[in-house]
């Protein structure tokens, strides 16, 4: 869509995502379900996708939690591959990944199974359809719950009916270096929009990034939600363009200082938290994206937003667990990439 490409040129919406939750009939919820029948669950969603022709052509490979070190699945959670619920319940859970990595069938989560779709940029309708075919697939071999009132059935309420979750992922730094943020999230909060941190449920935001989502999926149909986030989602990218415009032509002193002091200190700092971390790389993320450095690309700043958490920094350390540790290792991985 054209729209989408234009909001795509400007790097501030980092994913897409469009989440399905789903139960099979007459199998308890996870709380209450027996190892065997978690199993049988994974085995069953196995044999679909492997069987079926259309699915070969994303190469999935299935994964067990439990085979998997704890350290591994929290830099997953850190990717956004999988989520902490998941992990949460490794003895019973597994997940299947696309070769890409960009569509994740997470099995005994908080639900039953979860088709998690992303993309790298604007473009949840794509997610959408790719989500659509998934759930075709297996409801054609498995008996979901459903309810001709209610939709699907789901562990948690606010799941009911589509079970579908549409979001997005944003940067949105002029909006709150000029304080006009916190106004704009209550504003979408009040129709129905959840607005949370980088990690979703409970996080808070790190380097100004917004998970942006549908709150309930009862009584809507999936595109009429999608097409609200897709919308609001616009509607904050718009705001933060004409705010960055606008700090360029009344302040441009003052938001280059800031740029190249972050700059500055990821180039040199020899300890640094991730919180700060953070901060600092979405100021030079806002800096590439307005013309002020043009040393790294956007992008790059993105993947060193996943490779500052604590889990992928403490992956890259041969020995030392302590949190000074990681701090010295984060500045150390920064001064090396941030050229």
């Amino acid at each position: 869509m054209e729209q989408n490409n234009i909001i795509n040129q400007n790097n501030i919406v980092i994913s897409s995502r469009v989440r399905l939750a789903r139960n099979l009939k007459n199998i308890k919820f996870l709380n209450k379900m027996s190892q065997e029948d978690a199993y049988k669950i994974i085995d069953d969603v196995k044999l679909i996708i492997d069987s079926n022709e259309t699915m070969s052509k994303f190469g999935f490979k299935l994964y067990y939690l439990k085979d998997i070190p704890d350290i591994e699945l929290n830099i997953l959670v850190e990717k956004h591959i999988i989520s902490a619920q998941l992990v949460n319940n490794k003895n019973k859970s597994a997940y299947l990944i696309s070769e890409n990595k960009k569509i994740i069938i997470m099995i005994n989560e908080e639900d039953h199974i979860r088709i998690q779709v992303i993309n790298d940029n604007f473009n949840i309708e794509g997610c959408l359809k790719i989500a659509n075919e998934i759930d075709d697939i297996l409801e054609e071999k498995l008996e979901f719950a459903f309810d001709k009132k209610l939709g699907y059935i789901s562990s948690c309420p606010t799941n009911l009916g589509t079970g579908m979750r549409s979001s997005t992922m944003l940067h949105l730094p002029a909006l709150a270096m000029t304080n006009q943020l916190e106004r704009m999230l209550i504003a979408v909060s009040q129709i129905g929009v959840a607005v949370r941190g980088v990690y979703g449920e409970g996080t808070k935001s790190m380097g100004n990034l917004y998970q942006i989502s549908n709150q309930g999926t009862l009584g809507a149909q999936e595109e009429t939600l999608v097409e609200r986030i897709r919308q609001i989602t616009m509607q904050l990218v718009e705001k933060e363009i004409d705010t960055r415009n606008k700090l360029l032509t009344n302040n441009r002193i003052y938001i280059e200082d800031e740029v190249y002091r972050a700059y500055g200190i990821l180039k040199n700092a020899r300890i640094i938290q991730n919180q700060e971390a953070m901060q600092r790389l979405s100021m030079v993320k806002m800096g590439i994206e307005m013309g002020i450095l043009n040393t790294l690309e956007s992008k790059d700043i993105d993947n060193l937003m996943v490779k500052v958490q604590e889990n992928s920094v403490q992956m890259q350390l041969d020995s030392g667990f302590t949190q000074k540790e990681r701090n010295l290792k984060r500045a150390d991985i920064l001064r090396k990439e941030v050229v």
